[in-house]
């Protein structure tokens, strides 16, 4: 249930994306790419605009109705946790990408600390400074995921009036910032291991952080050309993907 309800804010929030996205005009302003632009479903089929606002309220309520549940049966210490993620769902569009920090903290924020620590308050009843630690790491990719793929929509997202940290600083500034956030990246897998007393295994992780030095230059190089910039934003999707799975693979392999 917890996956189900994870996966349905989810689903609620990149549907609410694509319905105000069509909906302000950005839609039909961006370039897109495989890594950002939308999915161009609504420009393509704009009766569906419709139908995508009905998803996101019935992927919003699945959500909500199993987090209700879970403070039900696991106590009111879990309601601060799940209304911080409905905010963030229903008003990242519409709000949160108005703030430059707060959008750049806010994916890393849903998919880290809210999701990871959420879950362990449903399934062991507590949250623990190891498990804060060991959010961090999805906290700092997410974060330099969702930055890196605004790079290619700038211009449109000035027009709408969005103020991510590329349209408020620029693109050579943000680049800087995305490989900061790799590096704190590597140090939350270190300090989970060695400061929260996860795993050694975890620390296979730090493998996929390879893949960095092949993209990490291009991204320097590169941030004002869409074109240029696609495989580096390939490579960081794989890498925000990898690590992850491996650091939940060094929980798995570890007897109790």
């Amino acid at each position: 249930m917890v996956l189900i309800g994870a996966l349905a804010a989810h689903v609620s929030v990149n549907a609410f994306n694509e319905w105000w996205d069509f909906r302000s005009g950005l839609d039909g302003m961006t370039r897109r790419t495989p890594f950002s632009g939308g999915s161009g479903s609504l420009p393509a089929r704009p009766e569906l605009a419709p139908a995508a606002l009905v998803i996101a309220l019935l992927g919003l309520l699945a959500c909500i109705s199993i987090g209700l549940g879970f403070v039900a049966s696991r106590g009111m210490a879990l309601l601060p946790i799940g209304l911080a993620g409905v905010l963030l769902v229903v008003g990242y569009t519409c709000f949160v990408t108005r703030s430059p920090w707060f959008c750049l903290i806010a994916p890393g924020l849903a998919f880290g600390p809210l999701m990871v620590l959420g879950t362990e308050l449903v399934l062991a009843g507590r949250m623990s400074m190891a498990g804060l630690l060991a959010s961090l790491p999805g906290f700092f990719l997410v974060n330099g995921l969702l930055l890196l793929n605004q790079f290619p929509d700038v211009e449109p997202d000035r027009v709408v009036g969005r103020r991510s940290l590329p349209v408020a600083f620029g693109l050579r500034a943000s680049a800087r910032m995305f490989v900061a956030l790799l590096a704190l990246a590597v140090l939350s897998v270190v300090a989970a291991v060695f400061g929260g007393g996860l795993p050694s295994a975890c620390l296979a992780s730090l493998l996929s952080f390879g893949l960095a030095f092949r993209f990490v230059p291009m991204v320097l190089a590169d941030c004002d050309s869409p074109e240029r910039l696609q495989p580096a934003m390939a490579l960081n999707v794989a890498l925000t993907l990898a690590v992850p799975l491996l650091f939940g693979l060094g929980f798995l392999l570890t007897p109790y």
